[in-house]
Parts: structure tokens; C-alpha cells; sequence
């Protein structure tokens, strides 16, 4: 695993990534931390959030995503379920989840440079150490990087 320091979505956005995930409730909230930011800076990954269904458990462990077009560069931005709840107890990371998260973003975008923060240990709470050895393992091969946020 790459790491590097900054901003990833200014770094997706001066097309140094042709990925970037970050890990979502199920509940289609994207009201706090980088989810927000996502919200922000790229609306069309909240309406494809939006097109899933609110509170399915169904969305653990799931992808959805969307392409965008900035700058003259496309970005796909993936919207992992890794949490299912956003506030409380509830709202702690599911490493099945994350697990099945990262799987599936390899089985997707292989061959392509993956961004992420670090996704789970943030406000859902998770161990980045578990987190970071699930990543490692399930991208092991691929261009991926770690932004560790500086603002």
C-alpha cells in the first residue's frame, strides 16, 4: 500500500486516481466526514447512493458507483457499504463488509489507480490495522493508494 499525504479529492480531481472509494452507511446520508465532501464535490455519487435502497441490509458489503467527468478526466467514484448505520453503536465498521467492499472493487476496476481514505476508521470507528491488512490482502497487485488527509 502506497501512502501518500493530501487531499484525495483534489488529488482525484488533478487526475492522479481513476478510482477513489469511500465507505458508506446504508441509509443514503453522506451528511459527515469525507461522505460529505464526496456529496459536495460530486453530486452524481449521492444520486447513484440515492438510486439504492434506504436502510437495506441488503447494501452491506456492496458497491455502487458512477463516472464522472472533471477537468477533462474521468473519476469513477465507488460508494462502498461498510457500515450500516450512521450514528451510535450501530454505526461501527463491518470488516465482512469492508472485506467484500474492497473484493469487489478489485474484481471492478482492476488495472486502474485506486485512491481511498482510510475507509472504516474514521467515524465508523474501525481498527485501521485490521482495515489496512484487508486492503493490502485483497489489492494485492494493484496501483492503490492511501490518502492520509491533510486540509
Amino acid at each position: 500500500m502506497k501512502t501518500i499525504k493530501g487531499d484525495l479529492i483534489q488529488l482525484a480531481l488533478e487526475g492522479k486516481f481513476d478510482v477513489i472509494i469511500h465507505g458508506c452507511n446504508c441509509y443514503c446520508e453522506m451528511g459527515a466526514g469525507i461522505a460529505k465532501s464526496i456529496k459536495e464535490h460530486f453530486p452524481e455519487a449521492y444520486d447513484e447512493d440515492c438510486r439504492t435502497r434506504k436502510g437495506s441490509h441488503d447494501k452491506l458489503g456492496n458497491i455502487s458507483y458512477v463516472t464522472v467527468t472533471r477537468n477533462n478526466h474521468s473519476i469513477m467514484i465507488v460508494n462502498g457499504y461498510t457500515q450500516f448505520h450512521y450514528s451510535g453503536p450501530r454505526g461501527k465498521a463491518d470488516y465482512d463488509a469492508i472485506w467484500s467492499v474492497i473484493r469487489k472493487v478489485k474484481e471492478t476496476f482492476s488495472g486502474q489507480r485506486i485512491g481511498y481514505p482510510k475507509i472504516g476508521a474514521g467515524l465508523a470507528g474501525g481498527d485501521w490495522e485490521i482495515i489496512s491488512k484487508i486492503i493490502e490482502e485483497e489489492l494485492d497487485g494493484e496501483d492503490h493508494t492511501l490518502v492520509e488527509f491533510t486540509g
